[in-house]
C-alpha cells in the first residue's frame, strides 16, 4: 500500500471518531508491587512505551496479551499499526480488550508503521496506538513521544521477536517491558493452572528495572500476583523475582 494512501485512509478514519476517547494520566495495573515503580502509579498517558517478548513464540503471545490487557482498561478506539495481518485477534477479546475497539492498519514497512502511528497520536481522541516494528531509531522514538506527549495518547511500540542485544538503549521511550512465558502453578491433578508470565520492566524513566511473576490478563486485563508471591515474607518484598 502506497504511504499516501495509508495516510489518507487513517485521517478518514480518525476524523469519524476523534472527541469519543478521554485523556488520563496514568492507568494502574492495580498491583502496589508494579505501580509503586511506575511515574505516576500506572502506565502513562502522553508517552511512549515498548513491549517485548523474544523470539520465541510463546513469548510473543504473552507480550501480546500483556500489552491488549492494558488497552482493555482504557476507554475509546484502539490503532493497531502492523506490516501485516498476522496478528491473532482472538487472543486480544480474552484479555479484554474487544474487536469492535481496534482499528487496524496494515501499513506494509516499519517506516510506514511508525508514520501511521504518528499520524494517529495527534488526535486526542484515541484510547492508545499501537505500533508493531522489528526496529526504529532513536529519532523516531523521540517523534512519538513528543506526538504521544502533544494529544495524551499511550503510545506502543511493541518490537516483534526482539532479543536483548538488539534493543537500542537510546530510546525516548518512558518504559520498556520484556514479557516472556513461565510456568504455570502445579495444581496436582491432570489440568492446567492460570497462565504465568515474568514481567520485566528493563528501563523507567526517573526509576529502576525491575521484575515479577504474574498470572496472566484475565477477561477484563487484569493481572495478579500468584496468592504465593503475595504472602511471602516482608523481607523478601523488595527481592527481584527471576524466573
Amino acid at each position: 500500500m502506497r504511504q499516501s494512501t495509508v495516510l489518507e485512509d487513517l485521517r478518514a478514519r480518525i476524523a469519524r471518531i476523534e472527541g469519543v476517547g478521554v485523556q488520563r494520566e496514568a492507568i494502574p495495573f492495580g498491583i502496589d508491587e508494579l505501580d509503586q515503580r511506575l511515574p505516576g502509579g500506572g502506565i502513562a498517558a502522553g508517552a511512549l512505551h515498548e513491549m517485548m517478548g523474544s523470539p520465541d513464540l510463546a513469548d510473543e503471545a504473552s507480550a501480546t496479551v500483556f500489552l491488549a490487557g492494558i488497552l482493555a482498561r482504557m476507554e475509546g478506539p484502539v490503532f493497531w499499526c502492523l506490516r501485516w495481518r498476522d496478528l491473532f485477534a482472538p487472543a486480544l477479546h480474552l484479555a479484554g480488550l474487544h474487536p469492535d475497539r481496534v482499528i487496524y492498519v496494515e501499513a506494509g514497512s516499519d517506516t510506514n508503521v511508525l508514520l501511521a502511528m504518528e499520524e494517529c497520536l495527534h488526535h486526542p481522541g484515541i484510547a492508545g496506538v499501537v505500533g508493531e516494528v522489528g526496529k526504529y531509531s532513536t529519532t523516531a522514538s523521540k517523534r512519538l513521544q513528543l506526538a504521544a506527549e502533544s494529544s495524551g495518547v499511550a503510545a506502543f511500540v511493541f518490537r516483534r521477536a526482539a532479543k536483548a542485544e538488539q534493543v537500542a538503549e537510546g530510546t525516548a521511550a518512558m518504559t520498556r517491558w520484556r514479557i516472556t512465558a513461565s510456568p504455570s502453578e502445579d495444581l496436582g491433578l491432570p489440568s492446567l493452572g492460570r497462565p504465568r508470565w515474568h514481567v520485566d520492566l528493563e528501563r523507567v524513566r526517573g526509576g529502576n528495572p525491575h521484575a515479577w511473576i504474574v498470572e496472566a490478563c484475565d477477561a477484563t486485563g487484569r493481572i495478579a500476583l500468584p496468592a504465593a508471591l503475595v504472602d511471602r515474607p516482608a523481607a523478601a518484598e523488595d527481592r527481584k523475582i527471576v524466573a
